[in-house]
């Protein structure tokens, strides 16, 4: 037999090889238990330049990935519609019988690479321009079982990403209400107990607290994590006397049914992906390491978007290394925390009801039509001569109680 043949210290060398690959892996795998982490959106090009996903996985920088957007829930045929911009959306691609879903399948390698790095690669649905809601739990439970089967966990006849399994769902929802998201989020949750891994749900509200279209359902489901928009508001980062993060903190210790979420602090990745709340890479450091040492529920930065923070001088790796002071991640295990999570959803669900591929070299797709999609800024572009929401200028709430714009009152 071979290993008869195989001396005793090649044996040896394989088992060391063995240990420390494996002590690698859990090294580099995404935790959702620290205080370190970037999540980057990638999808809509806002600097001009975008790469393939994979692109930017190339380093350890990047944590979490949001795919941006799913932005129609319901469109022909009454199927969603995803759009990447430059990368893969309408006008580029073929796309499914019947329908405006675009086939971007090829994206699936792209996926995998960046899984393969210990990187978690989302979904996010919405966006500034979306047509998005609900108009009942059934309708949003049938949602969620139609997102399960074609990007999540599902054996479903159409995956528009290929056959593998993206990490969770990102809700960015900017228009609408929060109605019945709760049941979507729970519906997801209840398909992936279970499962063989862990499927992550996240939403981006804006800084104004509670978000006008997002606020119920994070108080109805369980959230892994929330990346606060603190820009293009009153309460943004570049406004030292209104941010507002101590307010989120807050809220995500004593009133999220998970008491142990992360907060991100959002930023722009450049000057010109936003509207307003920029601030240079010196002053996001220090908010966010300040941020880092104060708050429990502090998980980390979020970043608008991939392109502009990788063509701003690396404005992403410079706000990265300020999170791990420079270092190389040491957390080599689960937390117990962490290994308990899904009783804990299941447990909060309950509570509701009744209360390494290597990276593709494929150049990108040529468009067929030409085409230039207004989404791949809009998320966080406002009209020309937008100015902050002043706070001493809040509206009262209004006779029966209820703030005229809820989306701009602090907690």
């Amino acid at each position: 037999m071979v290993s008869q043949s195989l001396p005793v210290f090649v044996w040896n060398l394989l088992l060391i090889v063995l240990f420390y690959a494996s002590h690698f892996l859990r090294a580099t795998a995404f935790s959702n238990e620290r205080s370190d982490n970037l999540a980057v959106y990638w999808g809509q090009d806002s600097a001009g330049h975008q790469q393939r996903l994979s692109f930017y996985c190339n380093d350890d920088t990047i944590d979490v990935l949001p795919m941006a957007f799913l932005y129609i829930f319901r469109g022909k045929g009454g199927l969603p519609v995803i759009d990447f911009s430059n990368v893969c959306g309408l006008g580029s691609g073929s796309t499914f019988d019947g329908s405006d879903l675009t086939n971007c399948s090829f994206l699936e390698s792209d996926i995998r690479a960046c899984q393969a790095k210990g990187k978690i690669v989302t979904l996010s649905l919405g966006g500034a321009t979306s047509q998005v809601g609900f108009s009942s739990d059934a309708q949003a439970e049938a949602f969620g079982q139609l997102l399960w089967d074609m990007f999540l966990g599902g054996k479903g006849n159409i995956r528009p990403l290929g056959n593998v399994a993206l990490d969770g769902i990102d809700l960015d929802i900017e228009k609408g209400t929060s109605a019945h998201y709760a049941a979507m989020v729970n519906k997801i949750r209840s398909l992936a107990k279970g499962a063989s891994k862990r499927y992550y749900i996240t939403a981006a509200p804006q800084c104004p607290f509670p978000d006008e279209y997002i606020g119920t359902a994070l108080n109805e489901a369980f959230f892994d994590a929330i990346y606060v928009q603190f820009y293009n508001n009153y309460c943004e980062t570049s406004v030292p006397s209104e941010f507002n993060f101590d307010t989120w903190d807050k809220w995500a210790r004593t009133q999220s049914p998970n008491s142990d979420i992360k907060v991100y602090l959002g930023a722009p990745g450049d000057s010109s992906a936003a509207g307003d709340g920029y601030v240079n890479i010196e002053t996001l450091s220090k908010v966010a390491t300040d941020a880092q040492r104060q708050y429990s529920s502090f998980g980390g930065v979020m970043l608008w978007d991939a392109d502009a923070a990788y063509t701003n001088n690396r404005y992403d790796r410079s706000i990265k290394n300020a999170l791990t002071g420079g270092t190389a991640r040491t957390q080599t295990t689960t937390t117990s925390k962490e290994a308990t999570t899904t009783s804990k959803e299941a447990s909060t669900i309950s509570k509701v009801a009744t209360t390494a591929h290597k990276t593709s070299s494929t150049p990108l797709p040529e468009l067929i039509l030409p085409f230039n999609d207004p989404r791949k800024t809009a998320r966080v572009k406002r009209p020309q001569g937008f100015t902050p929401f002043p706070r001493d200028t809040v509206p009262t709430p209004t006779a029966r109680g209820r703030p005229i714009n809820s989306r701009f009152f602090r907690f």
